[in-house]
């Protein structure tokens, strides 16, 4: 096999990805501390979204090139991202972490809209069961605000409301070894530099994830699956 820098990045990256599926196949339960509670499903909002813009649910299936084998591939238009060949062409350096405000079928439509502008790499449902990969990982999905974060970033959306927000237990795991994956993958430090919410990307005009995200307990989440994924 060819030795080269190139060569061992992409043996670094099969590595973290094998061991963060098989983390989120087996290992998710014993992230949380015992006795810990589960908190209650996402509830529904008090307003319903235009039938126009929902439009009919979005067709999904599992696709061996996605990025994270836990994933569904539910591609975005390519009018929403930009092609890539991260991290040759930019270093992944950050992971942001989004609130969807809308249903995942409504946020399903909206990347798919060539209109729209917008897109992002992942979206995890309110109850974590369902993860979804819209733009590869090698791409640049438009989900920042900021040009220049977006080149060097993944941005992950979450399923909810900031001003219903309901963070279950399960969808914190099931982001927190996503997260945890793609830092392992492209050796992204786990700390508050580099993992970041919308707020805090530089001139952002949003506020999610919003007050109610605990962070604390993110990263405790996201340190402990990444010292269980071995590269």
């Amino acid at each position: 096999m060819e030795d080269s820098p190139l060569s061992r990045r992409r043996l670094l990256w099969g590595a973290a990805g094998t061991a963060g599926t098989a983390l989120a196949a087996v290992g998710l339960p014993q992230l949380m501390r015992p006795g810990e509670e589960t908190e209650p499903a996402l509830p529904r909002p008090g307003r319903k979204a235009p039938v126009a813009a929902a439009g009919p649910p979005a067709a999904t299936r599992p696709d061996p090139s996605v990025d994270y084998a836990p994933a569904v591939w539910v591609e975005a238009s390519e009018s929403n991202y930009t092609a890539s060949d991260r991290p040759e062409a930019y270093p992944i350096e950050y992971v942001v972490i989004h609130l969807t405000t809308d249903t995942l079928p409504v946020m399903f439509a909206k990347f798919r809209d060539d209109a729209e502008r917008v897109s992002a790499h992942y979206m995890i449902s309110a109850t974590g069961t369902r993860i979804a990969q819209c733009v590869r990982e090698r791409d640049v999905a438009w989900h920042s605000g900021s040009v220049w974060y977006n080149h060097r970033s993944i941005g992950i959306e979450h399923e909810g409301w900031t001003d219903q927000p309901v963070y279950t237990d399960g969808m914190y795991e099931a982001s927190a070894v996503l997260t945890a994956t793609i830092c392992a993958k492209y050796d992204v430090p786990v700390d508050r530099d580099h993992i970041l919410g919308h707020v805090e990307v530089p001139l952002s005009t949003h506020d999610d994830p919003g007050t109610v995200w605990d962070w604390d307990k993110y990263m405790n989440l996201v340190g402990t699956a990444r010292r269980r994924i071995r590269t």
